[in-house]
């Protein structure tokens, strides 16, 4: 049963401006395979733009060295859908939320983080001509959040805890994230919180404003992780390990020059990978610079163990889950440097 601050997304929408992004089928990731390109699944947010970049100059690679196989991304709408494709082996890798993999771990599903995607990057979204302007404004609002096992629910939760509030003294939507510009623009919602470009989007056509960024409030901010079945660590170790090196590769790329990440975008707006307005996109990359982060990809246990306590307060997580059980640090320990030429 939804518990009560949950309401359906169709219950408060009403005839707003939706345009949830399709879902994509993947081709089916085989394990064992040489020459196959490994499939990844990510979502079109600037929290997985390492992965596109990764793709790309592994792909230019193989080409100019004749080495196999590739990267190859395939997009979805939403963390259910990769739940579903990294549960079932239909994809061996993906960039799923951080939580999410620890209570698929709980739950004996054989996945394992082995990095990071990104730093920061998500932000709260109020109306430009409204009245609020602290998170006290927000009592009895309704702000929406892209699912209860986002990290940016933990972000909300963070931010009205230091006003000394809970999520009861608010009205909690779960809302895809490609619907909540137009939720808010058309007065569906009051708030969202979420991952960029939905911020960014909102705030550069000129109706919305960031009431909190990450940046500025939570800075070791982590919710994307570059996570894979078991069962390819066991059978294709190399084939891990290439993909940890460029996507650690991409993320020091991507904050080394202004022109990288303008770069990005380039790559990242194209029909292949996020099929997005490069100049939304070219907007969360300079306003500011650090609205989202790729240079620290490192793996703390501290900070996820942080997650994993938040998201217990949350209630999203039944009881702590061994970090050895959904985390394998050994490739990032064994990264070899590749460049990123695209």
């Amino acid at each position: 049963m939804t518990p009560p601050i949950l309401q359906r997304r169709r219950q408060v929408l009403k005839g707003a401006l939706a345009s949830a992004l399709p879902l994509a089928v993947p081709s089916l990731a085989l394990a064992d395979s040489k020459s196959e390109p490994l499939v990844v699944g990510g979502l079109p947010v600037t929290c997985n733009l390492t992965l596109p970049i990764a793709c790309v100059a592994k792909a230019l690679a193989n080409a100019r060295t004749g080495a196999a196989p590739a990267f190859e991304y395939s997009k979805y709408s939403g963390w259910p859908e990769i739940k579903e494709s990294l549960m079932t082996g239909r994809i061996q890798a993906a960039y799923m939320l951080a939580p999410l993999v620890m209570d698929l771990s709980d739950k004996r599903i054989p996945l394992k983080i082995v990095s990071l995607g990104h730093r920061s990057g998500a932000v709260i979204m109020v109306r430009t001509d409204s009245a609020n302007k602290s998170f006290k404004d927000l009592r009895g609002k309704r702000v929406a959040i892209p699912s209860r096992f986002a990290v940016d629910f933990l972000f909300l939760r963070k931010m009205l805890a230091r006003e000394g509030m809970t999520p009861k003294d608010i009205q909690i939507i779960e809302m895809p994230p490609p619907d909540m510009p137009a939720a808010l623009y058309a007065k569906a919602v009051d708030a969202y919180c979420t991952g960029e470009p939905f911020g960014a989007a909102a705030q550069r056509a000129g109706y919305a404003r960031a009431l909190s960024m990450t940046r500025d409030q939570w800075r070791n901010y982590i919710c994307c992780v570059l996570t894979v079945r078991e069962e390819l660590i066991q059978t294709n170790r190399p084939l891990v390990q290439a993909l940890v090196n460029h996507v650690q590769a991409a993320g020091n790329w991507l904050d080394a020059a202004p022109a990288n990440r303008a770069r990005a975008v380039a790559i990242a707006s194209g029909r292949k990978y996020f099929n997005q307005d490069p100049n939304v996109l070219k907007f969360v990359m300079e306003n500011p610079a650090d609205r989202v982060t790729y240079g620290d990809l490192r793996m703390i246990r501290a900070e996820f163990d942080e997650l994993m306590q938040l998201s217990i307060e949350a209630g999203t997580l039944k009881r702590p889950v061994a970090y050895s059980s959904y985390v394998d640090e050994s490739f990032v320990k064994n990264i070899a440097p590749v460049a990123i030429a695209v």
